[in-house]
């Protein structure tokens, strides 16, 4: 292989790096490949002498190197709650609707808001950034029908400190939840979320600590 083909194929894989960065709807993995493409161009750039190209990406570096540190930031940061709500509550009704779409991307199941659900509202620094629909618990056992953080925080600790809020759960009997996974970014989150599978369902128990028996 020569150098000048050598110096295409660099040029090539940090153009894909960055068309693939694109198409992140996480904010953190669009800056990490982009970061990383940035890096691959201003290396290409240094290689065949285009003095722009790696300027441009260099800069690109560092405005990436930025907004993951701001980014790391905010995930150590910022409060997060679970508010309890109710399926009449206006605000409720119409957060879903209007995420409605991008809810169905993760889980085509889900159709909104129904009569019986038990709602809650998952808060960032008393902020609405995402929603938790499940249905009545039947003996100790609920499932849950809608879980969705908005983009801009799926990078964060929204979900991680809903489900370990074990309060959230007592106040209803809930001592283990359910949920289905019908794409892979759903059933990847319910695995990072501590559900473990069950045949067709993923299951996690919600029981404060003190009341899991050991044996």
């Amino acid at each position: 292989m020569d150098t000048v083909t050598l110096y295409e194929i660099i040029g090539y894989i940090a153009s894909l790096l960055i068309v693939v960065s694109l198409l992140m709807a996480s904010v953190l993995k669009l800056r990490v490949i982009n970061l990383v493409g940035a890096i691959v161009f201003t290396v290409y750039g240094l290689l065949i002498g285009a003095l722009p190209v790696a300027l441009t990406n260099g800069a690109i570096i560092v405005i990436d190197v930025y907004h993951l540190v701001r980014l790391a930031r905010e995930r150590s940061g910022g409060f997060f709650e679970a508010v309890p709500t109710t399926p009449s509550s206006a605000l409720l009704r119409r957060f879903v609707e209007h995420h409605l779409d991008d809810i169905r991307r993760f889980q085509p199941e889900v159709t909104g808001v129904r009569d019986d659900h038990l709602g809650w509202f998952v808060l960032r620094d008393a902020v609405p950034v995402g929603v938790v629909l499940a249905s009545p618990p039947a003996d100790g056992h609920a499932r849950i029908d809608v879980d969705y953080v908005t983009p801009s925080h799926r990078d964060l600790r929204a979900g991680s400190a809903f489900f370990e809020d074990t309060d959230t759960f007592a106040r209803h009997g809930i001592a283990s939840v359910e949920a289905t996974a019908s794409t892979n970014e759903h059933r990847r989150y319910l695995e990072r979320m501590g559900f473990t599978s069950d045949g067709d369902r993923f299951v996690r128990s919600v029981a404060p600590a003190d009341t899991v028996r050991s044996d």
